[in-house]
């Protein structure tokens, strides 16, 4: 109904086969947040060329948890590139013990910002699972809802699980099997029946 607002945190966008926007082709974005004022969102299957041990020395930190040595950093999104996300499960049912974590609602996943986290995780302790960006994906006021309507994207309820344990180019037909759709069934061209 026109007018009426739609609330799409915590929900997977998965990009239809036609995206016009070469960055998000392919993509799978997890929402963190989504309100009047827009929506952020984290990629989650675009790895880019940089391991989580190489982030940590160039941010002066030794990782100390060998089970993420080789893990890759991914592309977030095309805003703030130089800045990093962490997306991770909820630490605890209390506050979260780092400076800047977003607590999404209705979800087992934070997002946090703060190099805390990281010293957290040098130390050998931190989040058991998590996902490090470089960048985030933003759209204004109605952007978003725009773009969905103009059929560029597939929404449905996101699953922690996608994100921490399905193999990175698994990703997008995991998030489609959530609606109970095959990749191949999915058309190149947008338009309204």
């Amino acid at each position: 109904m026109p007018g009426e607002s739609i609330n799409l945190t915590n929900q997977f966008l998965i990009a239809m086969p036609g995206m016009a926007d070469e960055r998000f082709a392919g993509t799978v974005v997890y929402l963190c947040e989504h309100n009047d004022r827009g929506a952020l969102g984290l990629v989650i299957n675009k790895p880019i060329d940089i391991t989580l041990t190489r982030l940590f020395e160039k941010v002066d930190l030794h990782l100390g948890r060998n089970d993420l040595h080789d893990s890759p950093v991914f592309f977030g999104g095309p805003v703030q590139t130089e800045r990093g996300f962490v997306l991770h499960e909820r630490v605890s049912t209390e506050e979260s013990p780092y400076h800047s974590t977003l607590a999404i609602p209705g979800a087992q996943v934070e997002m946090t910002t703060s190099r805390d986290v990281l010293e957290a995780l040098s130390s050998g302790a931190g989040p058991r699972r998590v996902l490090i960006t470089l960048g985030y994906s933003g759209w204004g006021a109605g952007q978003l809802e725009d773009e969905i309507s103009r059929n560029g994207w597939l929404t449905v309820e996101a699953e922690p699980s996608v994100i921490f344990d399905t193999p990175i180019d698994q990703r997008y037909q995991k998030a489609l099997s959530l609606l109970g759709i095959d990749p191949r069934m999915l058309s190149q061209e947008a338009g309204h029946a």
